[in-house]
């Protein structure tokens, strides 16, 4: 498998530990956000992800795209190490709280919207910070009030990693990157330090990848 991936990007940080997980070997091919304007732009990874978004992820004659579908294709072709429960209740639950942060969040803050944010749209750098910061606290804020009810263990969701700590420890990173302070989200930090020990979760980490700056 080949997965097209950046160090600092939550959606292929979150497949990284999926892989991770479940013991999959995997290619790195580093695609640099703001290199050169951004290599996810040139034509070469076009021809991968028209979008010119990150993750893609090639296994065979399968181009594969999003970082939820990615997770959940691997979970499908390699069932070893589960991360989604097997009763559907707890399944949907898994994929709630990894939406939470995968599509409510997330997307509100990534690289592409902040930099619209400073370029056609003028705003300054507080002002982006504002947003970020807005918008972050709020899906930490719904995370944690989700994990506060149901069956949260050690982990998400049971005592086991399942996809949305896959989700969790990303967004934590970037908040952590941003100084946000996770003292209002107990449940949100106890379980990214719980994965922080976890040998798959840190071989994922972005400081652990081959284009790290």
């Amino acid at each position: 498998m080949k997965l097209y991936t950046y160090f600092r990007s939550s959606a292929a940080y979150r497949v990284r530990i999926a892989l991770n997980l479940k013991g999959l070997a995997y290619d790195a091919v580093p695609v640099h956000l703001l290199r050169g304007g951004g290599e996810q732009r040139q034509p070469a990874y076009r021809a991968v992800h028209p979008g010119g978004l990150i993750p893609a992820l090639i296994d065979g004659d399968v181009t594969l795209t999003q970082s939820l579908a990615i997770i959940e294709y691997l979970e499908e072709m390699h069932p070893v190490m589960p991360l989604l429960p097997q009763d559907a209740a707890g399944r949907a639950r898994v994929r709630a709280l990894a939406l939470t942060i995968a599509a409510d969040t997330h997307p509100l803050t990534n690289l592409r919207v902040l930099q619209h944010l400073t370029g056609p749209l003028g705003l300054g750098e507080d002002a982006k910070m504002d947003w970020y910061r807005h918008w972050t606290g709020a899906g930490l804020a719904t995370l944690e009030a989700l994990l506060a009810q149901g069956e949260t263990g050690r982990f998400c969701h049971g005592d086991t990693p399942t996809l949305a700590d896959c989700c969790l420890v990303p967004q934590v990173f970037n908040a952590q990157r941003f100084n946000i302070d996770l003292a209002p989200y107990p449940n949100v930090a106890r379980i990214h330090a719980t994965c922080a020990d976890i040998p798959a979760f840190q071989a994922a980490h972005p400081s652990a990848q081959p284009d790290a700056e």
